[in-house]
C-alpha cells in the first residue's frame, strides 16, 4: 500500500487547493496508509496555520479514521487517542496520541514536565 505525506493529508482535510486536492484523491484511489507522524503533523497544521478550533480537528481526525481510502496507522490508538481528546482538549491531539501509543505499547506512565499533560491519566509528572 502506498503512503503519504503530511501535506498530502493537509491538502484532503483542508482542500483549499483544487489541482492539489485532485493529485491527492487520484493517489490515494486505491488506497494510502497514514502514519501517526503524518497525523500528529496534520493535526499540528490544523491548529497552527489554520486555526481549527478542537472540535473542527476531532471532527477531522473522525474522517480520516472512517476515510474510504485511507488506513491511519493502529487505528485503535488513534481512536483511542480520540477518545481522550475529546474529553480534555485542552491537553492537545498529538499529547493524547502519544500517551496511547505509549499506553499500547505497556510503557507507562509517562514521564513529562508539561503540566496539562500531567493531568492525564498514565503520566507523572516530573
Amino acid at each position: 500500500m502506498r503512503s503519504i505525506d503530511t501535506n498530502v493529508l493537509v491538502r484532503l482535510v483542508v482542500r483549499d487547493d483544487a489541482g492539489q486536492v485532485a493529485a491527492a484523491e487520484t493517489f490515494i484511489g486505491n488506497g494510502a496508509w497514514v502514519s501517526h507522524l503524518v497525523l500528529a503533523e496534520t493535526v499540528w497544521v490544523l491548529d497552527s496555520v489554520y486555526e481549527r478550533s478542537s472540535r473542527q480537528i476531532a471532527a477531522a481526525v473522525e474522517m480520516l479514521l472512517n476515510h474510504r481510502q485511507l488506513s491511519l496507522q493502529d487505528a485503535g490508538v488513534v481512536t483511542a487517542a480520540l477518545g481522550r481528546f475529546r474529553s480534555r482538549p485542552t491537553g492537545g491531539f498529538s499529547d493524547c496520541l502519544m500517551l496511547e501509543i505509549a499506553a499500547k505499547a505497556g510503557h507507562l506512565p509517562l514521564g513529562t514536565f508539561d503540566k496539562g499533560l500531567a493531568k492525564q491519566a498514565g503520566t507523572e509528572r516530573l
